[in-house]
């Protein structure tokens, strides 16, 4: 394993160390590596483990993010690694968030400069997506890489879980465009029981987030027996409006059994009963894994089709070239 210096740490008396990435907040001896299974002491210094370290690289839709309302039909670069600072018993995609560094033999080194190359390679591209597993653990990489990208007028993107402490976010929103944060349930006992995280800091993300003017699309996998109390998400989705704004896009999602979850998948009933709860709140709400006519996004004031999706294929409507309805002039898409 290479060792890449990290950044967010204090260095403590024995030669320990405490983490400032997450609001786990590690105090490490040396040798010893964080819950997120990648940030390691060494000689009383905090190190990555997974610096320029790729489990994935693929070119995707951006509406597989998901994000509907961030340059609708442009492709992005997706690249991940490996670990995560949450215990998801349902992850879905477990094979590399919930594993440790040493045991991945798939992984493959990549420079900064070398992401951002194969970036420019596709005309339809608009930069990167940091994704997979939890990006924010790989804050040193995705660092390097989002400015040589910002230089060349690329943009870059984050898929989250928002259990991030505040100031390495604020430092994440200097060089990220726009964040996907998974918004896994609103109840702080679901979060300790289920995740081993907090609710808290998660919500303060996404808060720092929309006040730092970057964009924001919100995931919740509804999760049979677990999270799918429809007066916690009648609660979840009214925080948002009143903290986030009304026009924060929602993307509830199907969940099938996964990683050490046996919960039966989610019925189709239960996504359309939350898309009807959360529309009462929300502008714009989104549905996975059923028909596609609940993926297209109409205008929140006349009603106007603005886009449909068939699968990952996008198809404008009625709409301008700035994002706005053109039969009522609504600007529904600040990035178009």
């Amino acid at each position: 394993m290479k060792l890449h210096p990290a950044l967010w740490f204090e260095a403590r008396e024995n030669q320990k160390v405490l983490c400032l990435l997450c609001p786990h907040k590690c105090m490490l001896n040396e040798g010893q590596i964080g819950i997120c299974r990648v940030r390691q002491n060494y000689e009383g210094k905090l190190n990555t483990l997974i610096y320029g370290q790729l489990s994935s690289l693929h070119l995707d839709p951006i509406e597989k993010k998901p994000l509907y309302h961030f340059f609708p039909g442009k492709s992005v670069l997706s690249i991940g690694s490996v670990g995560c600072n949450l215990r998801c018993t349902f992850c879905q995609n477990c094979e590399i968030s919930q594993v440790e560094v040493q045991d991945s033999t798939f992984l493959k080194e990549y420079s900064p400069v070398a992401i951002a190359s194969i970036s420019g390679l596709s005309v339809n591209n608009i930069g990167v997506a940091f994704t997979y597993n939890e990006p924010a653990i790989w804050y040193e990489f995705i660092q390097d890489v989002s400015l040589i990208l910002k230089s060349r007028g690329m943009k870059t993107i984050m898929v989250t879980n928002g259990f991030i402490n505040p100031e390495p976010l604020i430092g994440f929103t200097g060089f990220i465009d726009a964040f996907s944060v998974d918004l896994k349930g609103f109840t702080e006992q679901f979060y300790k029981k289920i995740l081993k995280g907090s609710l808290a800091p998660v919500l303060q993300s996404l808060e720092i987030i929309r006040k730092a003017g970057r964009h924001l699309e919100v995931v919740n996998l509804v999760i049979p027996g677990l999270n799918d109390d429809p007066v916690h998400f009648e609660s979840m989705t009214h925080w948002m409006a009143d903290h986030l704004g009304k026009e924060t896009i929602l993307h509830l999602s199907a969940y099938y059994p996964k990683y050490l979850s046996e919960e039966p998948p989610t019925p189709s009933s239960t996504l359309m009963k939350f898309k009807d709860i959360a529309l009462k709140y929300l502008d714009f709400v989104y549905v996975g894994n059923l028909p596609n006519e609940l993926n297209n996004t109409y205008c929140p004031d006349c009603g106007q089709l603005l886009i449909s999706r068939l699968g990952y294929k996008v198809l404008k409507h009625g709409i301008n070239e700035f994002g706005s309805c053109l039969n009522c002039k609504k600007l529904a898409f600040q990035n178009f």
